[in-house]
């Protein structure tokens, strides 16, 4: 029997805040991988964004980082990062996942050397052909909606974009209507490298949105059960999002 690819999911986006649907999407993926035969997802890694990120509403990283802690405490294999919101700038997505990748070399026996043998900022392919087996994988966890991105032009570097499909990979989940292999067809770069994502279907239509959260938590509406209960009194707690804040 060959042995499972080792594979940790990483999300980034701005969790503002945190919800069930974003739960849900490590839960998909990995029963999504795991059914391929081919791998063995052995963590989810939530990375909420930089406050340098400038997206209007955006709460300070201290609270999304916070409540997204407070959403994971009743998992046994999803937990937060802070690296990305703690640093002094926007960091680029690529390099989001450069830096967790190397995290995870530096995590197992000979990581370090295979580190040794590729350019800075890159990732050692190496590890991701020959050595594949042994070497976790490293892939983006993302919402049909991220893929839109990339049609919108000049708003992601080809040699990240190369990055991004041919050394880690997305696993995305589509809800229900949406058609992300017509969308992946129809976007060049996207169909080129089409077979470095994943598709999932959500069999259990969730249209939870965190706009919309925010929304029903100005104008006092109830948000019990989108939220988990914790992450809804660290809210009322700080007195975010309301109407005022």
């Amino acid at each position: 029997m060959i042995s499972r690819i080792p594979l940790v999911l990483l999300a980034c986006g701005s969790f503002n805040p945190i919800t069930h649907m974003h739960l849900r999407l490590f839960e998909l993926a990995r029963d999504h991988l795991h059914e391929t035969g081919k791998y063995q997802v052995v963590e989810g890694i939530i990375s909420p964004v930089n406050d340098k990120y400038g997206k209007k509403g955006l709460v300070s990283a201290k609270h999304r980082v916070a409540m997204a802690q407070l959403s994971v405490t009743t998992s046994n294999w999803i937990r937060v990062d802070s690296w990305e919101a703690e640093q002094d700038q926007w960091t680029e997505t690529v390099n989001v996942l450069r830096h967790h990748y190397k995290e995870l070399l530096h995590s197992i026996p000979h990581g370090a050397e295979v580190l040794r043998k590729c350019p800075t900022k890159k990732v050692p392919e190496v590890a991701l052909s020959s050595q594949q087996r042994a070497v976790p994988q490293l892939k983006l966890l993302c919402g049909a909606d991220f893929l839109e991105t990339f049609q919108t032009p000049n708003l992601w570097k080809a040699e990240h974009v190369k990055d991004l499909m041919g050394a880690f990979g997305l696993v995305c989940v589509s809800r229900s209507g949406q058609d992300s292999l017509h969308l992946i067809q129809q976007t060049d770069h996207l169909a080129l490298l089409q077979h470095h994502i994943h598709l999932v279907q959500e069999w259990i239509p969730n249209e939870i949105s965190s706009t919309r959260v925010r929304w029903a938590l100005r104008t006092g509406l109830s948000v019990k059960y989108l939220l988990p209960d914790s992450v809804i009194s660290y809210i009322n707690k700080h007195g975010i999002y309301a109407e005022q804040s």
